[in-house]
């Protein structure tokens, strides 16, 4: 049988595509409407009794609040019996079914509006939007291995998210720059975002003073009227796991509500460290913690964007250290979207998560393990989408780039399938009938261009061509990819006098304090 060849308008029409979505200005779309169902592996009975545990925690143990005055008022003004434990440090417990009253005011959709109106997200319901990954002090790539991250490397992440079609959103702290002053560094980064991104974004959230820069940087491009009826802006908040919110949490959190920002509510759970190694355990209290901090959010504002929120992970018992991409935490992530549906409020949990230290097989496996329970289980924000690697440790260039190809991926998939009489193609097997081939039918034709997602990074050549063209691997494809990007890169447009009003700001703030590098 002869080889079948691809006219060469397909393979035109494959490159243009390539190219188009690798343009700076890419949005393949604002966000993600699932088109299939979540899986849910609980009853009703198991979910209940989750719930029912995690009152109990909060109601017999109780969450252990610190440093906050005006937060404890909050809590006590709403039913808590607060006891006072040291200066400034109280146990606040909460009657069963509280916090769920009091988070009936949080929206279960909410928009957080971008600088590019096209970009606008919907965040709650059927809707998921995939951002970069968070937090890292590292940053890696093929050529120069791990080293401290710097503020060029972090606008550099910010500019491979914008330009990548599959990621929805900017994320936040993509990498620590520490070669920029600790109290001064979120300047930079809230900058970055909003010059080198028109997408959405997360501010700060080490300080209450630099949460309220950022959302004054965030009033300065959208205007104060604006940013008060909108969500412009977003925190990204740890409870101090087991069972405590310290006062730079608490006071960060009131600070957005107070401005009617988003924040999303986040318990890190190490299981056997910071939370019981049993999953339905881990779930119990992250579900507890993250009602409380959640409910901070809507005894400051009712209805503020408040996001629910778990990162579950496992330890290897031996040796203590963290695991990330494996099974148990996986089926957590599951569990967990089924009682935010419950709760009718926004998700956030899993992601890309991987602890290989280099973006190979073992990093791409755990990461599937991980992403796909974030989209099995109906999250609808995913932080961590891409460049996760060195348990949370390191950013990676390459990783990235291969990240946002499975993303790519993972839109295709949750589009699910079309059953109309187009998509069941009897046309195509009619036309030319049996023993066929099915290339050059009009249906063919048709769909040749759109039928399948086609990945920017995988080669599937022959063996042969592979080889003679250099048989590079999917880490080294992806280090050509991230070159050529910000080699490429254009920043979407931004007024001169917006611009021009955030340097100054920035420039008035760092004038008026010392650097301070701890």
């Amino acid at each position: 049988m002869a080889d079948i060849v691809e006219p060469k308008r397909a393979r035109g029409g494959r490159t243009q595509r390539r190219e188009a979505r690798s343009g700076s200005q890419a949005i393949h779309r604002p966000y993600i409407v699932r088109g299939i169902p979540t899986y849910d592996i609980l009853s009703d009975e198991s979910l209940t009794r989750i719930e029912a545990t995690a009152d109990r925690i909060l109601a017999e143990i109780g969450i252990e609040l610190r440093d906050d005055i005006p937060t404890m008022e909050l809590y006590r003004k709403a039913g808590a019996e607060v006891t006072a434990q040291s200066d400034r440090v109280w146990r606040v417990k909460f009657p069963p079914g509280m916090l769920r009253e009091i988070l009936k005011t949080a929206p279960p959709v909410f928009t957080q509006h971008a600088r590019n109106p096209a970009a606008n997200v919907l965040i709650g319901g059927k809707n998921v939007v995939f951002a970069p990954s968070y937090g890292s002090p590292f940053v890696m790539d093929l050529d120069k291995g791990r080293r401290y991250g710097t503020i060029e490397d972090f606008r550099n992440f910010v500019k491979l998210s914008q330009a990548s079609p599959w990621l929805h959103h900017s994320g936040g702290t993509v990498c620590e720059p520490t070669d920029v002053p600790v109290n001064k560094r979120h300047l930079d980064m809230v900058y970055a975002h909003l010059r080198y991104s028109d997408r959405g974004f997360l501010g700060s959230i080490t300080a209450p003073e630099r949460a309220a820069d950022s959302i004054e940087m965030a009033r300065v491009v959208f205007g104060a009227e604006f940013v008060d009826q909108n969500c412009v802006i977003m925190g990204n908040f740890n409870t101090t796991s087991p069972l405590v919110i310290d006062g730079v949490t608490a006071s960060g959190i009131r600070t957005y509500a107070a401005a009617n920002q988003g924040s999303i509510h986040l318990p890190f759970l190490l299981g056997g460290a910071v939370a019981p190694l049993t999953i339905a355990g881990m779930v119990a209290q992250g579900l507890a913690e993250s009602m409380a901090s959640c409910a901070i959010a809507q005894l400051t504002r009712p209805g503020a964007p408040t996001i629910l929120a778990s990162f579950f992970s496992s330890m290897s018992l031996r040796t203590g250290s963290p695991t990330f991409g494996t099974p148990e935490p996986a089926i957590g992530s599951l569990a967990m979207g089924q009682l935010a549906r419950r709760l009718n409020m926004p998700l956030r949990c899993a992601g890309n998560f991987a602890t290989s230290k280099l973006p190979d097989g073992q990093a791409m496996q755990q990461s599937m393990m991980s992403m796909m329970s974030a989209i099995q289980g109906g999250a609808n924000y995913v932080l961590h989408s891409a460049g996760f690697l060195d348990g949370l440790l390191s950013m990676s260039y390459e990783k990235h780039v291969l990240d946002t190809d499975m993303c790519g991926a993972l839109h295709a998939y949750m589009d699910g399938m079309a059953v109309d009489d187009d998509a069941l193609a009897f046309e195509a097997l009619a036309e030319l009938g049996p023993g066929q081939h099915l290339f050059s039918t009009q249906h063919t034709l048709r769909h040749y261009e759109t039928a399948y997602w086609d990945s920017e990074i995988n080669d599937d050549r022959p063996f042969e061509t592979w080889s003679e063209q250099g048989g590079l691997d999917s880490a080294q494809r992806a280090n050509q990819r991230w070159k050529k990007t910000l080699a490429e890169f254009e920043a979407p447009p931004m007024d001169v006098a917006t611009d021009d009003a955030l340097k100054d700001f920035m420039a008035r703030k760092k004038a008026a304090m010392p650097d301070m590098w701890y």
